[in-house]
């Protein structure tokens, strides 16, 4: 009798345990394709960055008429990235990360294949064109898509897809920023928003390989070069506390004017498709003619603020631009996120309050490129609500520790000023809204439209796995 009880008892925990070697296994090659896709990416988008520049530089020697081409050809761009999406994968819009969301909520169907080229084509003209757009967007959800059509392709059912779906995103984040940690842990906090053994197993899997393969293609370097900071003394700590609650609040702000923008954009869009896009990368390309230095993504500032040698007024005029511009670049709905333009105005603000409070108290040994650091981390926080993934983030890219402590002072704040204020997450706000867009109820998609139930590709893969019967 006992036998008879514990034998399917036995049987389920043999078959999770297959499940769970299945999914670590492929977990691998998820993120070893994910660091492939993610690196060539950077890789292009910083050639585009380039080839950019060298246009602008030639452009600026042609009088009018190169400031004409300049408009026109960064209009052209938007234009294209924009058409790309809206007629060929309109779920390659913006950052990615809400539909990655609402997936694994069951909300929305999972991304198909032809996803890649046009996030990797159209994100690389959108970027490259000069708009304030983010390269973690496009790879996160790049990373996503190959890791359900690997769960497909092995015939894994929709369960395990769902976690490869989970692991193959924050593989895309671990490699479009060098940060690992913050890849793994970016799926347990914010897209899955639970920790289970299976998720959490295959997300690290996934981040390791997906680093070993684009740190063997791009280097191991971090993306920022800080010099050394001094580990913050006990009182100092309470600025770090304020500067989080001025952090949240501006966040708060940024939401609202990211919301409230494409609110405008699908305005301008009903009445003639395109028009949107067209005028901003116009602008873009009249801003790249005057000023190449304030468009792009904003590594290149970011980097510069953390050298903290600009003066106040430059660091107030580009703050307060990138502030809109991101908002603008944004709206255009063409492939690219927003966590590299958040970067770079937690950074700039977290410099300027630096100097703000190193003027107020010239007895206190202030080092303002410190608040830059940890503002990276308290700007995202705010925007996102995701407190561990931005300190983790934050210090992997900078590649220092002597700010964890202030740093997660100014994550709590940073945290709750925005939901005292009732500002919701942004990327809660982005996901009601693409549900909106695409017809599907907030709820759930019906059950026919249900990702396990989505036809399997024509093209199949060899039965490898199952592996002792996994199906």
């Amino acid at each position: 009798m006992e036998g008879q009880l514990s034998t399917p008892i036995a049987l389920k925990e043999r078959e999770r345990a297959v499940d769970l070697l299945a999914v670590g296994l492929v977990s691998l090659v998820v993120g070893a394709g994910t660091g492939v896709v993610s690196a060539a990416f950077r890789l292009v988008l910083a050639n585009a960055d380039r080839l950019r520049d060298a246009f602008v530089l030639w452009a600026r020697g042609q009088a009018a008429a190169g400031f004409c081409l300049a408009v026109l050809v960064c209009a052209a761009a938007a234009v294209l990235a924009a058409w790309l999406v809206r007629r060929i994968s309109p779920y390659a819009s913006g950052s990615g990360i809400p539909h990655v969301e609402s997936v694994l909520r069951e909300e929305l169907p999972p991304a198909p294949l032809i996803l890649i080229p046009i996030k990797f084509f159209g994100g690389v003209l959108a970027i490259g064109s000069g708009l304030a757009l983010g390269r973690e967007g496009p790879s996160v959800q790049m990373g996503a898509t190959i890791g359900n059509l690997f769960g497909e392709w092995f015939h894994l059912g929709w369960k395990n897809s769902r976690v490869l779906l989970a692991a193959g995103a924050g593989a895309g984040l671990a490699a479009a920023f060098n940060a690992p940690v913050a890849g793994a842990i970016f799926v347990l906090e914010e897209l899955t928003r639970e920790f289970e053994l299976h998720i959490a197993i295959a997300a690290i899997g996934a981040s390791a390989t997906a680093i070993s393969v684009s740190q063997a293609i791009l280097g191991t370097a971090p993306d920022f070069h800080v010099g050394k900071l001094a580990v913050v003394g006990a009182e100092v700590t309470p600025l770090f506390f304020l500067f989080g609650v001025i952090a949240g609040g501006a966040a708060a702000l940024y939401c609202e004017a990211l919301l409230g923008v494409m609110s405008l954009a699908q305005s301008l869009d009903r009445r003639r498709v395109g028009l949107y896009a067209a005028l901003t990368g116009a602008v873009v390309g009249a801003l790249a003619w005057l000023a190449p230095d304030i468009v792009g993504g904003g590594d290149a500032i970011t980097q510069y603020t953390l050298l903290g040698t600009q003066p106040l007024a430059a660091l107030l005029f580009v703050f307060f631009f990138r502030f809109a511009f991101g908002a603008v670049s944004y709206a255009t709905a063409t492939p690219g996120g927003i966590f590299a333009p958040m970067l770079v105005l937690g950074a700039q603000l977290g410099l300027i309050y630096g100097r703000i409070c190193q003027f107020i108290f010239p007895g206190l040994e202030l080092q303002p490129v410190g608040f830059a650091v940890v503002g990276m981390a308290a700007f995202f926080t705010g925007v996102v609500r995701a407190p561990l993934t931005g300190i983790i983030l934050a210090t992997e890219m900078t590649a220092n520790v002597e700010l964890l402590l202030p740093m997660l002072g100014a994550c709590f704040a940073a945290m709750l000023a925005p939901s005292l204020l009732r500002s919701a997450p942004i990327y809660d706000s982005l996901r009601e809204l693409a549900l909106r867009r695409d017809g599907a109820p907030l709820e759930s998609v019906s059950a026919a439209d249900k990702p396990a139930e989505a036809p399997r590709p024509r093209r199949r893969f060899p039965r490898v796995l199952p592996l002792f019967g996994v199906r």
